[in-house]
């Protein structure tokens, strides 16, 4: 299923679309099937188509074996530190995103064992809305989108605000926060009342700004990627069929 968010900006709505099999991540919960047709979750939520103990094993690097985590989310689980900073390398540049606990504490301890089990490295923006967002965060290899598409987290309450920079994850719905998240490139803050906290601050938005942005807004909506369709076929999909975008090469925690 797919989910799709409502962010209110000056004169405008726009979309911003998160995807799961099973329910994923997105912005404003309004879910839309793959025939374009609104859907109503249980919670009566419009939504389109997001314990056990942890390891302490480094990410994966070149040439490594994956984590084993990739495909158990109960070995990613760790809390993370009160604050810390994330080195994303793009295919745009380097950019470093400050990350505080204390703004949304099981979003950022999810962003952290996601970082630290390598589950960025090789993650496309799947779409990218200048003076919007840029979103990503569904993996490249479906054996792994079919694991933590069901791995969802309960909602922190929203303590900050979706302002220019601001990192979140996107949504479906209540509780439904997985993998995907979004870089504000605005002043979005039409976003906090839906439930969208965010959880750090890029410190230099350039090479986010820089990201492909001609693909649009995603299928079924514009002619961008499907997200279903990456959930199903990964980075193998995307590169075929939209090989302009850009990547997360790899992001590790400093």
């Amino acid at each position: 299923m797919s989910k799709w968010i409502l962010g209110f900006k000056v004169g405008l709505v726009a979309l911003l679309v998160a995807c799961s099999d099973s329910g994923g991540d997105a912005i404003d919960a309004i879910v839309i099937d793959e025939a374009g047709r609104p859907v109503v979750d249980a919670e009566g939520t419009d939504a389109e188509g997001t314990d056990a103990e942890g390891t302490d094993a480094a990410p994966p690097d070149a040439g490594s074996e994956p984590h084993p985590g990739l495909l158990n989310p109960a070995l990613a689980s760790e809390t993370a530190p009160e604050t810390f900073s994330v080195r994303f390398t793009l295919t745009t540049g380097e950019a470093v995103v400050d990350f505080t606990r204390a703004w949304a504490p099981q979003g950022v301890d999810r962003i952290y064992n996601l970082v630290r089990i390598g589950y960025f490295d090789d993650t496309a923006f799947f779409r990218v809305l200048p003076g919007f967002i840029a979103q990503g965060g569904i993996h490249g290899n479906p054996a792994t989108n079919a694991v933590w598409s069901r791995a969802a987290i309960a909602d922190d309450p929203v303590r900050e605000s979706n302002t220019r920079g601001r990192v979140t994850f996107a949504t479906a719905g209540p509780n439904t926060r997985t993998t995907q998240i979004f870089i504000n490139f605005g002043n979005n803050a039409g976003l906090d009342g839906q439930g969208f906290a965010p959880l750090g601050q890029v410190r230099d938005l350039a090479p986010f700004e820089a990201l492909y942005a001609g693909y649009g807004e995603g299928a079924p909506q514009g002619a961008g990627p499907s997200q279903a369709r990456i959930q199903a076929e990964g980075n193998v999909y995307l590169r075929a069929e939209f090989p302009e975008l850009d990547y997360i090469v790899r992001a590790r925690v400093e």
